[in-house]
């Protein structure tokens, strides 16, 4: 549905309750359209792909951990790495 632009901010909480119900509005101005306002989609892209079944929630809250692995250890330091490698 067309609003003017003067009809829009006479009455903004009633086209907001418009889009709100799953309506488009579009703007117009000297019976130009200029703008559209649509409702956005509160479901986050997560929430979507959980709904269809692509992805699955984690099983647990709680990250894994890496328990029983010794952390990679540098050879060298970084700088006299880079040092050697500009040679």
């Amino acid at each position: 549905m067309d609003v003017a632009v003067t009809e829009l901010r006479a009455n903004l909480r009633h086209w907001l309750n418009q889009v709100r119900d799953g309506d488009e509005v579009v703007i117009t101005e000297r019976g130009m359209p200029v703008a559209r306002i649509t409702g956005i989609d509160v479901m986050s892209r997560i929430e979507e792909l959980t709904a269809r079944g692509v992805i699955a929630r984690p099983q647990s809250p709680e990250r894994p951990k890496a328990s029983g692995r010794e952390l990679p250890r540098a050879d060298q330091s970084l700088s006299k790495f880079i040092t050697e490698q500009r040679r």
